[in-house]
Formats: structure tokens, C-alpha cells, sequence
């Protein structure tokens, strides 16, 4: 199938490892050129020149999207580059898993300034370029937890849940100009995110790691952890040309994990 996507131009936020390497690493494949934005600059160098020696056209923009205007300063080089940015995926770092009690309001301000503020701020400086192509494509990266909270995440569950509204209030704002805004739910993928996770969950609940993955293994109907190239899948298809028609949604990507029917 062709996806459309040869010489469109992607930023990919998060794009060092795990599910955002993932999806930079399929677009580049299906011909896009890619952006790829990270705070570790020297992993981010390792990926960008892995996706060049396998044919691909890729870019390193190193910044901490935390930071006020770090955003838009990575779209602006983005786009001094390679062009106006057709395809945005926003993916940012996974807050600390605590309850509520256990947090702090410095804690909430990070986890907003790294999901939500960044999310916002990268929005509003592609926009005007997929205004002017009448074509762009929005994708968040959130989690499961946007659909059924996961205890001790109380910082994700909130503050990507924000994420979730705010695009698909963005999507109905601007589907009139042929850009779609899509949420990708990812449930429990085998990623250095999860493996950070286990190692809190066992500590908390004094099961080792492994012990930890296990356990959520056995609450999925496949039976088994994710792959970030199975993610990464979806997120190209929604990413091209032939998902003209899909927008606002919020798909999980987690083996049946999710209860609900929506």
C-alpha cells in the first residue's frame, strides 16, 4: 500500500527511543523526511544516522521542549531545513509514577510543561503552514491511561488526558482544512518507559521487574507486551494520505487491554 508519505516532511518530539525512534523510523521508511527532536543529543545522533544508512532522510534537533519557545525554536529549524512541517507527532517524556499524595506542585508543572505545554506550542507553529497546504497531520502520543486510569499514575492520567481534549477540540477547529488531529493510546509496549515502570511498580509492590511485567502481561487479552513497531504501524497509516477521512479519534493500541467500548 502506498501511504503518500515520500518527500512529505515529519517533526517527531520524543524521537530518541521507544515508541517516538518507532514511529520516526516508519515514516523515514515510507520516504518521508523527518525531524527528529530529543533532549540526549548524542542517542539522538545514533538514530538519525541509523535511519540515513538505511536509505532515509532524516534530521537531529536536539532540545528540551520543556523549556518555554524550546518548541517552536525546534519547528522553525525544522522547517529552515527541510520545509513546512506536514506531519507533527507529539510524544513527550512519561511523568513519575505516584499517587496523588506523593506529588508535588513542582512535579505538576514539569509534567505540564514536558506533555501539555509543549503539545500546545508545537501545534501553534505548524499550523500555519498545514493551513497554507490545506493538508497536515496532527498525531498525540498519550497512553491507555486516557481511557482507563492506571493507579499510581496520577500525573499521566491527568495531564494526558488534557493532552486528548485539547486535540480533539484542535480537530474539529481545523478538519474544514484538510488537516486531521488524531490521539494514539498505547498500552503497555515494551519500550525503556515500561521498563522504568516495572522497576517502580515492583519496588512499590516487592516483585522484581520481570515479576511486574508479568502481571500486566496476564491482564492482556493477547497475552503478550507490545512492540513499538506495531504502534509505530498505525501511526503511519493515520500520518498518510489514506487516512483522509479519520480524525478526532482516540485509538488504543494495546492488545485489548482497554474494557471499554469506546
Amino acid at each position: 500500500m502506498d501511504l503518500g508519505l515520500n518527500n512529505k516532511v515529519a517533526l517527531v518530539t520524543g524521537a530518541s527511543s521507544g515508541l517516538g525512534r518507532a514511529v520516526a523510523e516508519e515514516l523515514a521508511a515510507e520516504g518521508a523526511w523527518v525531524a527528529l527532536v530529543a533532549r540526549r543529543e548524542a542517542l539522538l545522533a545514533e538514530v538519525v544516522a541509523g535511519i540515513v544508512a538505511r536509505g532515509g532522510r532524516a534530521l537531529a534537533v536536539a532540545a528540551d521542549l520543556s523549556e518555554p519557545g524550546a518548541a517552536a525554536a525546534a519547528v522553525a529549524r525544522c522547517e529552515a531545513a527541510l520545509g513546512a512541517v506536514d506531519i507533527l507527532v507529539t510524544n513527550g517524556g512519561g511523568p513519575p509514577s505516584l499517587s496523588f499524595e506523593q506529588t508535588t506542585p513542582a512535579q505538576w508543572q514539569a509534567a505540564l510543561a514536558m506533555n501539555l505545554h509543549s503539545a500546545l506550542e508545537l501545534c501553534r507553529a505548524v499550523l500555519p503552514g498545514m493551513r497554507q497546504k490545506r493538508w497536515g497531520r496532527i498525531l498525540t502520543i498519550t497512553s491507555i491511561t486516557v481511557k482507563q486510569p492506571v493507579e499510581n499514575l496520577v500525573l499521566s492520567n491527568a495531564v494526558r488526558a488534557a493532552v486528548t481534549g485539547f486535540a480533539r477540540t484542535l480537530a474539529n477547529e481545523v478538519a474544514a482544512e484538510g488537516i486531521t488531529v488524531n490521539n494514539l493510546a498505547p498500552g503497555y509496549t515494551q519500550t525503556e518507559r515500561l521498563d522504568e515502570l516495572a522497576t517502580a511498580v515492583g519496588a512499590r509492590r516487592q516483585l522484581s521487574p520481570a515479576a511486574a511485567k508479568a502481571g500486566w502481561e496476564a491482564q492482556i487479552p493477547m497475552g503478550r507486551l507490545g512492540e513499538a513497531a506495531e504502534f509505530a504501524a498505525l501511526a503511519a497509516f493515520l500520518a498518510s494520505a489514506r487516512a483522509s477521512y479519520i480524525t478526532g479519534q482516540t485509538i488504543a493500541v494495546d492488545g485489548g487491554w482497554t474494557r471499554s467500548i469506546f
